[in-house]
């Protein structure tokens, strides 16, 4: 079962990408536009994409192979944590700067259903997508990264 999940986390984080790319591209094409039922669904899209990948890592955390059950395991203390990087990367970063990025990508879904005027909705939306979009390039295992953190393209297949 783990295995499944680390598969469907790492084909879900595909497809949040491919959708955030297509909402960056949207909000900024139509950026004087009226958001459209489209552009609603298209948002929706990545919002229960994103939630969806959120609820795998969640059971990834507390019942896999690089989150609380290895410290468990291995007996690390929150001072092993902190001043060694990669396990910092999975313990700390990795889920906080995930988390961050999932807000942003709610709260912009949240402003798609408000009522303002569409150059400042696709703006706002623009801004907290793009946000989003560093945050996770920027917390993904990308495999060029150092040893313990870097993890293949695509999980399942390794």
């Amino acid at each position: 079962m783990y295995g499944g999940i680390l598969g469907l986390h790492s084909l879900l984080r595909w497809a949040l990408i491919i959708f955030l790319v297509i909402n960056i591209i949207r909000v900024n094409v139509e950026a004087n536009e009226h958001f459209d039922k489209v552009d609603r669904t298209w948002s929706l899209r990545l919002l229960i994409t994103t939630h969806l990948n959120l609820l795998a890592a969640l059971y990834l955390y507390f019942f896999g192979d690089n989150g609380l059950k290895m410290l468990q395991r291995e007996k690390y203390t929150m001072s092993d944590v902190t001043h060694t990087s990669w396990l910092r990367f999975w313990i700390i970063e990795h889920p906080i700067m995930m988390l961050v990025s999932i807000v942003l990508i709610t709260i912009s879904h949240s402003y798609s259903k408000k009522d303002l005027e569409p150059a400042k909705k696709h703006r706002t939306m623009s801004i907290l997508y793009i946000l989003a979009l560093i945050i996770i390039f920027a917390a993904v295992p990308w495999p060029f990264r150092m040893e313990g953190i870097a993890r293949p393209i695509f999980r399942a297949l390794y």
